[in-house]
């Protein structure tokens, strides 16, 4: 019996299913691996330009979109980490793309944003919840005549050997991805967004394995409901150039909440959620290898700090005051955490580039990997989705 993941909104009938159990089908022309925000925009962009073709969605969870933080984009800067010189420059190449109005230390709105030397002020900011978003794109895709198989982990990636007698669908649908529930299905091209498992999933196909991924946590804090009213908009500060990481920052959301944060440490399970989680495979993989080594040796000093402050609510709240002086430890509550993950090399670089991948031999050259997809990309995932695309095009010869 399908499972189901969402009723729609006011206004539009129907619901949004998943299947589970027994399957309507098991031939797909393209497969979709991963059922985040990326994946689904990817798969949302491809049936929309290829009615004709059959397309599928795998997720391990057995609910869409489970882990989608909904936080939005954020978009006003406002910096005090640089002298007044270097800073104007820093602002203006990183909001290039923006519509923003540049302000002086004097001209900063500090009842919206806080204060600073500098800052770009985007009126035009908006809050999204992500999670509903990625619901919309999943209901969108279904509407299409796409197919979306939950509870559906890959484990397997292989080349079919031969077609059933009276069958051509070895030849037409060659790739089997088999579950680790003993489930499978034939595609004839598959396409991996599987960001925490997205090296897992390359080298099982035969794909290079690098990048590796990293997974670090960030922990946010919650302003309490009765302190709201310091916070009217979205304050970013500019992050350092040598981390993708994008530092404290407030973000209000679509509930009336704010968060606080995030830190940025490494984390012992690549779904580790919470502090304690911890798996003893994800914790070898990541500090057995040595690319973690050598970014961890070039920057003692900075995880240090990102250590300290995970653990020192105060040490927190000090990076806060830096933007709004009024905040306080007793303003403010332990809340809840995401999972980046993070590309990085054996050079111990972090990547902070798209990163597509496929392979050669008989499966390699039927897959694409998402291998990176950097922030923003929620944000960006219908931009994103159209890349994605485009490069699917030009490898399958779709």
């Amino acid at each position: 019996m399908a499972a189901l993941l969402r009723a729609r909104g006011p206004g539009r009938a129907g619901a949004l299913w998943g299947l589970r159990g027994r399957r309507r089908r098991s031939t797909f022309s393209v497969a979709v691996v991963g059922a985040g925000i990326v994946g689904l925009a990817a798969a949302r962009e491809l049936i929309r330009r290829h009615p004709a073709l059959s397309f599928a969605v795998l997720e391990k969870e057995q609910e869409l979109a489970h882990h989608q933080s909904g936080h939005n984009s954020g978009v006003i800067h406002s910096g005090i980490y640089y002298t007044p010189g270097s800073l104007k420059a820093k602002l203006c190449v990183q909001g290039a793309a923006l519509t923003y109005q540049y302000c002086d230390q004097k001209g900063i709105p500090y009842k919206q944003c806080g204060k600073g030397l500098m800052a770009l002020d985007s009126p035009y900011t908006g809050i999204v919840d992500y999670k509903q978003v990625a619901q919309s794109y999943a209901e969108d895709f279904q509407e299409a005549g796409g197919t979306i198989l939950t509870d559906f982990e890959v484990t397997s990636i292989d080349m079919a050997k031969e077609s059933p007698p009276g069958s051509e669908d070895g030849l037409k649908y060659p790739v089997i991805v088999r579950s680790k529930q003993g489930e499978e299905i034939s595609c004839g091209h598959l396409l991996t967004c599987a960001g925490l498992y997205s090296d897992r999933l390359s080298a099982i196909s035969g794909c290079s394995p690098e990048p590796r991924i990293v997974p670090f946590r960030g922990d946010y804090l919650l302003l309490k409901p009765e302190k709201g009213y310091l916070v009217r908009g979205n304050i970013y500060p500019v992050p350092n150039p040598r981390f993708p990481f994008l530092g404290f920052h407030f973000t209000p959301r679509m509930d009336g909440s704010v968060w606080l944060g995030p830190n940025a440490v490494l984390a012992f399970k690549r779904e580790g959620y919470e502090l304690l989680d911890f798996s003893t495979a994800d914790f070898l993989d990541a500090v057995t290898y040595r690319g973690l080594w050598k970014l961890v040796l070039r920057n003692v000093s900075y995880g240090v700090g990102e250590l300290y402050r995970a653990c020192s609510l105060s040490a927190q709240v000090r990076q806060l005051q830096r933007f709004i002086p009024e905040v306080t430890t007793n303003d403010v509550l332990r809340g809840p955490s995401g999972v980046r993950a993070q590309a990085l090399d054996s050079a111990g670089n972090l990547v902070d580039d798209f990163v597509f991948d496929g392979g050669t031999g008989s499966v390699g050259s039927r897959v694409l990997h998402v291998r990176n997809a950097p922030s923003p990309a929620a944000t960006s995932s219908l931009a994103i989705a159209a890349l994605i695309a485009d490069e699917a095009q030009r490898r399958f010869q779709l």
